[in-house]
């Protein structure tokens, strides 16, 4: 019974979550109330606020809500900070973002870049998750360098999406934008690790 309920649960949660996100990208986020989507997934209000704290919490779900701190800190023995989140962001790629819906991710990107409350709350967000990595980090390099650390880490996970999104929206399929993105972890995190002198040189215009 427990796993049944468990299933229920998760397909309300995906319920709720769709006919938001399709309310969202018809209507334009600050359009939709809660009880909108409540009533076209055909739920309570106080039923979807177990699901989802808030309307924000339902169009920014993923958005800096990678625990890397506690990737980090929850390493095995033995492996450094970049060699444990290397292998979670290869996962990732991998897993999670190779099962994403195309359609969903650009309604979800577009529905949050065309709001200038959401788009700040997302940065908010990943400042926090930068923030977090920091402190956990300074326990190994020092405040300063953990904070210059986790900076660059934030802003190439940060690129790395970006770039994804941008593949798939100028057309490419999704396993050719899981590829790439797959590529370009591998080449982001040998950077962090070796920095620019890691790259070939290559002449300009080739």
């Amino acid at each position: 019974m427990a796993g049944l309920r468990e299933r229920k649960k998760e397909q309300t949660r995906q319920r709720i979550t769709a006919v938001a996100l399709q309310l969202f990208a018809e209507r334009g986020f600050d359009a939709v109330t809660v009880s909108d989507i409540a009533e076209a997934a055909e739920v309570a209000k106080a039923t979807l606020f177990t699901y989802f704290p808030s309307k924000e919490s339902l169009a920014l779900q993923g958005v800096g809500q990678e625990n890397l701190a506690e990737i980090v800190a929850r390493r095995p023995a033995g492996h450094s900070p970049l060699e444990a989140l290397r292998a979670h962001y290869e996962a990732f790629a991998a897993g999670q973002m190779a099962a994403t819906d195309r359609g969903d991710v650009l309604a979800q990107m577009r529905v949050i870049f065309d709001s200038p409350a959401l788009s700040g709350a997302a940065n908010a967000l990943l400042y926090q998750q930068r923030r977090a990595l920091a402190d956990v980090l300074a326990q190994e390099y020092g405040q300063t360098a953990a904070t210059l650390v986790a900076a660059q880490i934030a802003a190439t996970m940060l690129t790395l999406r970006e770039s994804f999104f941008h593949l798939l929206a100028g057309g490419a399929s999704s396993q050719e934008s899981i590829r790439a993105l797959a590529e370009d972890t591998e080449l982001a995190f040998a950077l962090l690790e070796h920095g620019v002198g890691h790259l070939k040189h290559h002449p300009k215009g080739q």
